[in-house]
This record gives C-alpha cells, sequence and structure tokens, in this order.
C-alpha cells in the first residue's frame, strides 16, 4: 500500500448521540490510516431525513475532538472530494441513479406503504425481489407510458436495484476471509426515494466511497448483511477495479457476554455507552458520557483498541503512537468482544498514576474550591501525591481525602466500637504530649521519637496508631498517619487529638 491509495472514512449518521462501538469504528480507521500514510475521512450521511436529530453532528464532531482522534478531510475540514455532508450532494446521486434505470439494473416502484403491507400479510416471509415484483405495481409491469404519466401525476415512488437470482456473490473480507452469499437471499433495495429527491444509504455510500477514492471500508460487522448487496452495486457501475476492501469488526457485546451492547447495559450497570453526555432534543433525557463521567480521553482510546483486537504481546498500555505502530487490523477476532466496562475503569486508574501530581491536582482543585476550601496549590498537590495511587477517577479523591482540609466532626461508629479503647484516650493524651514537644513536625521529625515512645510504654502500636486515625480522620481510612499529621501540622494535628479525646472519652 502506499501513500495515494490508502483512504478510509468513518460515516456516522446524525440521528443521535455517538454510541462506542461507533468511537471504537473511527479509531480502528484512523489507526489503519495512519500505518499506511492514508487518509482518514470524515463523512456525514444524512439522507435520512426523517431519523435527522438537530445537535447530532456537532455532538460526533466535539466527541473526537476530545477523543484526539483527527481526520484529515471531511465536513469542518474540506478536501478535494468534497462536499462531505450527503444532503449537499443530492444532484450527484441522481445522475446514478438514472444511470441505472437507463441500463436496465434498477426499476421504478409505486407501491404504497399500505400494499407493502397487504402483501405481507398474503406471503410469509415476503420481500420484494426476482419472485415477487412481478407481482407489484412498478416499472416492470407496467408500460413506460403508463410509468411516466404516473411520475407526471406528481405520484410518490421509489428506485428499487433489481437484483439477479442465481448468483454467488463474493465479499472479500480482511478479517472474515471470502465471504459468499447466494444472491437468492437478497431483496431489491431501495436506492432512492422521489418524497425527498434523496438517495438511501445504500446508494449514496457507494457512489461516495467510488468517488472519494475510498480504498478500504472498515465497520462494524452490523453491517455484513448489507456487503454482499454493495458488491453488486459496485459491479453494476462498473467500477469493480476501485472496489474497496473491507472490514467487518467484531460487535461490541454486553458486559455478560450475550447480545449487542446497548444504552439500556450501561443504565442498567452504570457506565456510560456515549463519549460525551447526552442531552436529547426530544425527549429531554440526559445520558451519561465517559468525558463527563470523569474519564481521560487517552484511557478511553486504549480501553476501546483492545476491544476486538489482540496486539499479540502482555503489553495492555499504549499512547496513541504505539497503538499505530501495534495495530494490525488482520489481527481483529471475528467473534464480539465482551464489554468489561470494569477494565475501562482500570483503565482511567492507570492513566492516573501515568500523570504528574500536579496534572492531576489541576483537576482536584475546582472540586477542593467546590467544597468552600481555599488552600495553595501546592497542598492540593501533596494530597494528591499521596492519594491519587487509591483512585479510578478524580472526582472520586475528595469523599477519600477531604479531612486533609476539613476536621472531622463526627467519628464512624463502627471504627469507635473496633478501635477505641478503654485506654485509648489515656494514650491520645500522652501522644499529644510527645507531639507538642516536637520541633520538627515532619514525617521524619515525628516518626522515630513517637515510635520510642510507644516502644519504651510497651503500647501496642496497633492501638495507638488505630486510635490516632481515628482521631484525625473520623474513620479508618488513609494514607500513613505520619503523612497526615505532617500535612496537617502541629496545631491541628493537636486540636483534632484533643477534640477527639473530649468527645470519644
Amino acid at each position: 500500500m502506499t501513500e495515494n491509495n490508502v483512504r478510509v472514512r468513518f460515516a456516522p449518521s446524525p440521528t443521535g448521540p455517538l454510541h462506542i462501538g461507533g468511537v471504537r469504528t473511527a479509531l480502528y480507521n484512523y489507526l489503519f490510516a495512519r500505518q499506511n500514510g492514508g487518509k482518514f475521512v470524515f463523512r456525514i450521511e444524512d439522507t435520512d431525513s426523517n431519523r435527522f436529530v438537530p445537535g447530532a453532528e456537532e455532538y460526533i464532531a466535539e466527541s473526537f475532538k476530545w477523543l484526539g482522534i483527527k481526520f484529515d478531510e471531511g465536513v469542518g475540514i474540506g478536501g478535494e472530494y468534497g462536499p462531505y455532508r450527503q444532503s449537499e450532494r443530492r444532484h450527484i446521486y441522481k445522475e446514478y441513479v438514472d444511470q441505472l434505470l437507463s441500463e436496465g439494473k434498477a426499476y421504478i416502484a409505486f407501491d404504497t406503504p399500505q400494499e407493502l403491507e397487504a402483501k405481507r400479510n398474503e406471503i410469509e416471509n415476503f420481500q420484494y425481489d426476482a419472485h415477487t415484483r412481478m407481482q407489484m405495481r412498478n416499472s416492470l409491469t407496467m408500460s413506460k407510458q403508463e410509468t411516466d404519466a404516473l411520475i407526471e401525476d406528481g405520484q410518490q415512488y421509489v428506485v428499487r436495484f433489481k437484483i439477479e437470482p442465481g448468483l454467488d456473490v463474493h465479499v472479500n473480507d480482511i478479517i472474515r476471509g471470502d465471504v459468499c452469499v447466494k444472491s437468492n437471499i437478497l431483496d431489491d433495495k431501495v436506492l432512492y426515494k422521489s418524497a425527498d429527491e434523496l438517495p438511501t444509504y445504500h446508494l449514496a455510500n457507494i457512489v461516495d466511497d467510488h468517488l472519494m477514492k475510498i480504498s478500504h471500508v472498515i465497520r462494524g460487522e452490523e453491517w455484513l448483511p448489507s456487503a454482499p448487496l454493495h458488491v453488486l452495486l459496485y459491479k453494476a457501475f462498473g467500477w469493480e477495479e476501485s472496489m474497496p476492501q473491507f472490514a467487518h469488526l467484531p460487535l461490541l457485546l454486553k458486559p455478560e457476554g450475550k447480545g449487542k451492547l446497548s444504552k439500556r447495559d450501561g443504565d442498567r450497570l452504570g457506565f456510560p455507552v456515549f463519549p460525551l453526555e447526552w442531552h436529547d432534543p426530544k425527549t429531554e433525557e440526559v445520558s451519561s458520557g465517559y468525558r463527563e463521567s470523569g474519564y481521560f480521553p487517552e484511557a478511553v482510546v486504549n480501553f476501546l483498541a483492545l476491544l476486538g483486537w489482540n496486539p499479540g504481546t502482555e503489553q495492555e498500555l499504549f499512547s496513541l503512537e504505539e497503538l499505530v505502530k501495534a495495530f494490525d487490523i488482520a489481527k481483529c477476532s471475528k467473534s464480539g468482544a465482551k464489554f468489561d466496562y470494569q477494565k475501562g475503569m482500570w483503565f482511567n486508574h492507570e492513566y492516573i498514576l501515568r500523570k504528574t501530581d500536579d496534572e492531576i491536582a489541576h483537576l482536584f482543585a475546582p472540586i477542593v474550591a467546590n467544597n468552600g476550601v481555599d488552600v495553595p496549590m501546592e497542598r492540593v498537590n501533596t494530597v494528591v501525591h499521596l492519594m491519587k495511587d487509591r483512585v479510578s477517577f478524580v472526582k472520586e479523591l475528595w469523599d477519600l481525602c477531604s479531612f486533609f482540609f476539613i476536621a472531622p466532626t463526627k467519628y464512624d461508629e463502627k471504627t469507635v466500637k473496633k478501635r477505641w479503647k478503654e485506654y485509648s484516650a489515656q494514650q491520645m493524651t500522652e501522644l499529644s504530649q510527645i507531639l507538642a514537644d516536637i520541633t520538627d513536625f515532619s514525617v521524619e521529625g515525628q516518626e522515630p521519637i513517637v515510635m520510642k515512645w510507644v516502644e519504651s510504654k510497651e503500647y501496642k502500636l496497633g492501638d495507638i496508631m488505630n486510635a490516632f486515625r481515628l482521631a484525625l480522620v473520623g474513620e479508618g481510612k488513609g494514607p500513613g498517619m505520619f503523612d497526615i499529621s505532617a500535612f496537617l501540622g502541629k496545631e491541628e494535628t493537636l486540636r483534632r487529638l484533643h477534640k477527639a479525646i473530649e468527645t470519644l472519652g
């Protein structure tokens, strides 16, 4: 493959939010294009005017901007094969519809929805094909004069592709090999509708891929049944030489492994299935997004890359650049990939660890401020350093370490019952006296003096540290005790100790 002939595209329909499966499809297209020095095209397939949702196109563009997946040409970018929005290309498609009609490879059908429904009731498993088309109201069963008169009269019609029976249709798939389908099972798909003067997905998709010189069509497994039709369309136009290679990616499955991943699975188990939060303009329903849930875009990309593809090594953490080098589309699985959302959380945790304390602190600082705490950035940095290895999301830090900034107002009952002994008040009083005499209140300054005191008094270290933690934190959590007391400083440490002694007795 050379730089000039690898061209892939991602072509979503603006009918709602972008599903996470669509994000993975786009990612694989991006990786394939980058790996082969090719171009990645962004096309909007908006020929289904009835399903168009305002704001969906902008949402899709914003999702990829957040994820760092960049297109080389397309909607909002430009390029020599534009326009890239199908609704702006309607004048192009009519020419190809007319070509198929004039060559007898397509025909005009006037059947109403009611007539089609009646035929479905009459014939079990009815499909519009070589066996039934001569029973219907179309230009094959009518004279040219009748057909023209109906069009002249303003009758709505569709153009159907005339599929010949008895053919073996071969789809050359990079992942699945040679897929052969008998043309008898295919129906005469609608290619164009006079109602809105727009083509359907099937025709527009083929014409655009041809005119935009798309070399590889990498898409979800759900489009595999359409592939034989697309192969036949390429042949009908005489475009066999420019037919792209197909690669149909494995489905993303429910976390349990059975059935396709849906929004309901996310709602049921508490994880997003959309990259960004989505506000439905019709129902006003709000659906969660990975960005707003606190995921890093790099973690989402890394997580998705390994759903259906395996590098063949033990490596799990990949930057986008590393993925470009390692990715091999031929190694994608044929079977579906379980959507292990907990693994997605693990990836986010790993990316928290990869980031500097300063990066995480700048994300955590607004949360601290929103809780009414005004502290210097270096204090936030210190807390992050001590605690970031314990969370999967930055937003989890506050519940875990608010005690660094706000003294406990109550003490966890279970911890009190377990950790505050009848002699704890006496021991904590002694400890407060020891701490009060320490000049250097750093970890290194406190620890040897306190440990020497515990040893000399023959106290149990666990008793001392557990009661000390309860006094300073309010419950049994947090990092090393001297890290906490050093951060709080002598005055605040002693204040909290005296309050616990007074409250717990």
